[in-house]
This record gives C-alpha cells, structure tokens and sequence, in this order.
C-alpha cells in the first residue's frame, strides 16, 4: 500500500467514526470516496443513485475511469436537503480527500456540491440558486483547478424532458479524459511554453473542453487559422 493509499484508508477510518454533526447519531454506514485514485476527475455530489450510472453510458465513460465522493459524508434522513452546518462539518474530509486523489477536473454534481466547490476555490458564484442551471456543463478554471458543474442527476426523477439535454452536458467528462489530439503540435502549446500565453488557455481547451475549441474544429475540417487565433476564435495580435 501506497502513501496515498494510506492516507485515504486513514481518512475513511476517521470519516467512519466522525461524530462533528447531529448525523453521527443515525448513521448506519459512513459514504466514503470509491474509485480510480488516479483518475483526472473527481465528481462529488450528494447520493447520485442508480440514474448516474445510465448517464455515464449515454455518455461512453465507465466508473473506473473516475473517482466519486459525497458532499456530506453520512445518509440524509428522508433524502432531505444538506444543512450548512452539515456541510461545513464534512468539509475538512473532504479538503483532504481532495488533496489525495488531486484531480485535474472537479465534478461537482447539483447546487449544493457545486456552491462549495466554487466557494473553496473562489469561483465566481454570485448567481442566484434559480439560475445556477446556467453553469452546468460549463467548464470553469479558478485557483489553478479546473472545475465542471453539472446537473444533478436526481433532477431527471422530477423532469424527464431534461435527459438529452442533461445527457449532453454529461458527454463532456469523455472529452475531459484526455488532451486535446492536436495539443502537442499546437501553437497555443508553443505560446503557453514561451511565456506569451495565460494558463487558462490550455487548461479550459488544450487540456479541457477541447471539443469547444474553434482551432480544434477548424483543424478538424482542415481550415487556415493564423497561429495567434485564440482557442474562442479571437484574434491576439501580440502573438505573431
């Protein structure tokens, strides 16, 4: 066994054993981290259910190619909301879980797991909850992590007419899985390296949502882009 191995045995021990929330006192099994420990993404949500599992296969990406942890640690009664303070007792397993595995890409999954998530790594949030369906499948770059909200999986129980849509927005943890193909060739690649290229770049295309790249699909279709064409298709006259 591994010292990252170790470590997150050690932290499902404590997780087991927590007693921080009111919780404590009706949990029958603690809901710890499972998965590739190496994967790139890290989804954390509150019970996904079996409805995540047929996203996944709409989506082409199998569980061992991911690692899934809950937002709060223990079962809700009655499948409630989570409350702060419930959230806010959980939050340091799940700091340290996330220092373990050190996904590329965070996945949180819903409101609540999204809201800490951007809260943590100060990105923007100031959104009303009614309006928090605009970042789902949004791929975001805040504190040098990557982060792609997405819905929760439990909203297809109460609208059904939201699958393709959700499906969509799914299909976007298969591009997160690897580099763009064109990457190492890149000009942007090249840029980045020489010191003439914001980071954010190629962490949201080259080595993100690459599929969202205007160079990518012009590359695809063989297209003349200049080499300063930005991955949103702008122009950054500094680069030639």
């Amino acid at each position: 066994m591994n010292k990252r191995q170790t470590a997150l045995k050690d932290l499902h021990s404590m997780i087991r054993t927590c007693e921080k929330c009111r919780l404590s006192a009706t949990r029958q099994h603690a809901l710890t981290g499972e998965g590739n420990m190496d994967a790139r993404i890290m989804l954390i949500a509150l019970s996904p259910g079996k409805i995540l599992d047929q996203l996944f296969r709409e989506a082409g990406v199998g569980r061992d190619q991911v690692y899934m942890t809950n937002l709060v640690k223990c079962m809700l009664p009655k499948n409630r909301e989570p409350r702060a303070d419930e959230i806010d007792a959980c939050s340091e397993f799940l700091d340290e879980e996330i220092a373990v595995i050190n996904p590329e890409t965070i996945v949180p999954l819903g409101y609540h797991a999204t809201k800490k998530i951007f809260t943590k790594y100060h990105a923007d949030h100031s959104s009303p909850r009614k309006d928090f369906s605009k970042l789902y499948g949004n791929l975001f770059f805040s504190d040098d992590q990557k982060i792609l909200p997405l819905p929760h999986p439990a909203t297809l129980i109460y609208n059904p007419s939201f699958e393709t849509e959700t499906t969509e927005k799914y299909k976007k943890l298969k591009t997160l899985l690897h580099d763009c193909k064109w990457f190492p060739m890149c000009p942007m690649k090249w840029h980045y390296e020489a010191g003439r290229l914001e980071r954010k770049w190629i962490e949201l295309y080259c080595r993100g949502d690459w599929e969202s790249c205007v160079r990518y699909e012009m590359e695809e279709k063989g297209r003349y882009h200049p080499d300063w064409m930005l991955p949103d298709g702008s122009m950054d006259e500094s680069l030639k």
